[in-house]
């Protein structure tokens, strides 16, 4: 039997309210992900894996996150292709092509000098505590409208339905420390060495699950158009 897309499964209730909802917030990730990245402390796994093996093979992390979501893409399509709608393609072209262009800006303005100075050491910190609590909330909001998920999301989300005897939050610890470990490699190869700090990204790995799903319980009782019963 052949994996097929419903694309009417696309069209949840408050839709265009949930798009636009959706478009600012992954346009937010990628923002505050090029704040991650300039602080150099650690971003969620997935990022950190992507920022390697970008440097690693000398690509910008738009393009190559793109690439690898795009075959990612496939195995869902394959799988389970009711994970896929408006959010997985917005967020597999938006977040790393907005970080890299924010990046790109923050060095022409000379922030990211401003930011990697050891005299600016609070700022810094400043800019790292927020970036993370803004992406968290972020991503929280894409992963709970109901309008898709990413490829690597997705992809966690269909292994952990062949291994129902294993708890999901267990596997997702594993998969985003797998991912962590591969951008590790990759950036062990790269000629300038590791982008970002590893122990950052491990603590990420640990504790950005259980903070989206306490935002994502948040927004489900208080927000109108994520309520459970928004459709009723």
């Amino acid at each position: 039997m052949k994996a097929k897309i419903d694309f009417s499964q696309w069209i949840v209730p408050h839709f265009w309210q949930k798009f636009v909802v959706v478009a600012v917030a992954i346009l937010l990730m990628g923002f505050n992900l090029s704040f991650l990245i300039e602080a150099a402390w650690g971003t969620d796994p997935c990022s950190f894996m992507n920022i390697n093996l970008a440097n690693k093979m000398g690509w910008t992390l738009g393009n190559w996150q793109l690439t690898l979501n795009a075959v990612m893409l496939l195995f869902t399509i394959i799988f389970k292709p009711r994970l896929i709608g408006c959010g997985t393609l917005l967020n597999m072209v938006l977040i790393g092509y907005t970080a890299d262009f924010c990046c790109f800006l923050w060095r022409s303005i000379g922030l990211h000098a401003f930011i990697t100075d050891p005299a600016n050491l609070y700022f810094r910190v400043l800019v790292f505590a927020l970036a993370i609590i803004f992406f968290v909330i972020t991503a929280a909001v894409y992963m709970n409208a109901d309008m898709g998920l990413s490829p690597y999301d997705a992809a966690i989300k269909i292994i952990s339905g062949w291994i129902p005897g294993i708890p999901y939050f267990i596997l997702r610890i594993c998969y985003d420390l797998a991912a962590i470990g591969i951008g590790f490699l990759a950036g062990c190869l790269a000629p300038n060495g590791v982008q970002g700090f590893l122990l950052g990204s491990v603590i990420m790995a640990f504790a950005i699950g259980p903070a989206i799903t306490t935002v994502g319980k948040f927004m489900k009782k208080h927000v109108a158009i994520f309520r459970d019963d928004a459709g009723a």
